[in-house]
């Protein structure tokens, strides 16, 4: 393997065991547990879920892998804050989507060459990605892959 296949590989793997483990976790759940909160007064673990999923499906676009497949997340779980929206689905439902989201994601992510994931994404313009060549499709799946983490971190605590 090339220094690039390595790198891209490694990236893809963390992906791959992060997305493994927040799927473990909540998959057992059911709706009523999907619905506790972190702790008091805070986010439902369901939210946490949608959240999520509204963020990696605005994945699709702008690596340039299709197009989204719920758009109807954001404004429940990206732009307003946890109750202030009725869900727009049950929480077995936004499980769901959460997989659907992410299995898709992974197979378009696997058919990537490493020279395509250093390729700029469409939230960068031809100018500043001439400047901030880090500004690649791999630095935002190394950046969602952390994002995912951390709210994995947080979910937990509503065991």
């Amino acid at each position: 393997m090339t220094t690039e296949e390595i790198l891209a590989a490694t990236a893809l793997h963390s992906w791959k065991l992060v997305i493994g483990r927040f799927n473990d976790f909540i998959a057992p759940l059911n709706d009523e547990q999907l619905q506790r909160q972190i702790a008091p007064g805070r986010n439902r673990l369901v939210y946490l879920v949608g959240h999520l999923t509204a963020t990696h499906d605005r994945m699709f676009p702008m690596l340039g892998l299709g197009q989204r497949l719920h758009p109807e997340f954001d404004e429940p779980y990206l732009t307003n804050p946890d109750r202030t929206l009725p869900d727009p689905a049950s929480p077995s439902e936004v499980k769901n989507a959460w997989t659907e989201v992410n299995s898709k994601l992974t197979a378009a992510f696997e058919a990537l060459t490493p020279k395509e994931w250093l390729q700029k994404h469409s939230a960068v313009t031809t100018e500043e990605f001439a400047k901030e060549p880090l500004r690649n499709r791999l630095a935002v799946l190394m950046s969602r892959t952390g994002h995912v983490a951390f709210h994995a971190g947080q979910a937990i605590l509503t065991k």
